[in-house]
């Protein structure tokens, strides 16, 4: 389970202004083995955290690359996934790799939407002359959408913009964060404390009867944007800027030793390579 929310802007009124401001969380189990984001060894146009699990192995959830694409993939909450289903985590690094536009690249995915346990995909280029973000999610329209430039958008574990209270909670207090006009580090710092909300936001009827055969103890955690179980939860928060001129700023805190009280933060920044 994850949630992101971001402001989508192409060509914003100010230069000082974002084309992308993106605040994520991963959520996961504590001990599924992962690299922190980085640049990748064997292609270092591209930077993402990746999956180490077996099997799994290279998968992602969130990355972006040096011509401007980027993508990021939320699971849609399901009480019985099918174990013999494709692994999700290569949808990112695919698109990444891939010379596909955004909606070409998930129209590819809709079609082969079937063989995949429930799933968000969002798809993106921002490119000199043209910043285009594409979703599709295979629980929901056969055909992916392309996103309103000037939106702010939010998406949790159900499809876009379903408004579970943790999402409309959340999608509040990140509008309200992005229209103080922060300079960069502030605006990374506020970003990041909206993510470790732990605030429970339950009782959600329309979260709790797509997530039955969850126990209830589960899904209360599950309301909160910041989640927190035993062996369960928030595992890394991740903020992307892309500023009007190409510069990218990503920022990435993630938990060390499954231990929720360590953390380490990393930023990188670069110039997109824009056509």
């Amino acid at each position: 389970m994850c949630i992101i929310f971001f402001k989508f802007d192409p060509r914003p009124a100010s230069k000082n202004a974002y084309r992308l401001i993106l605040a994520a969380n991963r959520d996961e189990f504590y001990n599924r083995p992962s690299k922190a984001a980085d640049f990748w060894p064997n292609n270092g146009d591209i930077l993402s955290g990746l999956d180490l699990e077996e099997g799994k192995e290279g998968g992602s959830w969130l990355g972006i690359n040096k011509r401007g694409k980027l993508a990021a993939l939320t699971n849609y909450l399901e009480g019985r996934p099918n174990p013999e289903a494709q692994g999700r985590g290569f949808l990112v690094p695919n698109f990444l790799t891939d010379h596909q536009d955004s909606y070409s690249y998930l129209k590819k995915v809709s079609t082969e939407g079937h063989l995949y346990n429930g799933f968000n995909l969002l798809t993106a280029e921002f490119r000199a002359k043209d910043d285009t973000m594409c979703y599709y999610g295979n629980r929901g329209s056969a055909e992916p959408i392309r996103l309103k430039a000037a939106g702010i958008y939010g998406l949790s574990n159900s499809l876009l913009e379903t408004p579970w209270n943790k999402l409309q909670q959340g999608k509040r207090h990140f509008t309200s964060v992005v229209d103080q006009g922060l300079p960069c580090d502030g605006l990374v710092q506020e970003l990041i404390k909206l993510l470790n909300n732990e605030e429970m936001n339950s009782p959600d009827p329309a979260q709790e009867s797509q997530g039955e055969g969850y126990s209830g103890r589960m899904l209360q955690a599950l309301s909160a944007v910041c989640v927190r179980s035993p062996s369960y939860g928030t595992r890394a928060n991740t903020i992307i800027l892309v500023d009007a001129a190409g510069n990218v700023t990503f920022t990435e805190r993630t938990m060390l030793n499954c231990d929720v009280s360590q953390w380490s933060t990393n930023t990188f920044q670069f110039k997109l390579q824009e056509d």
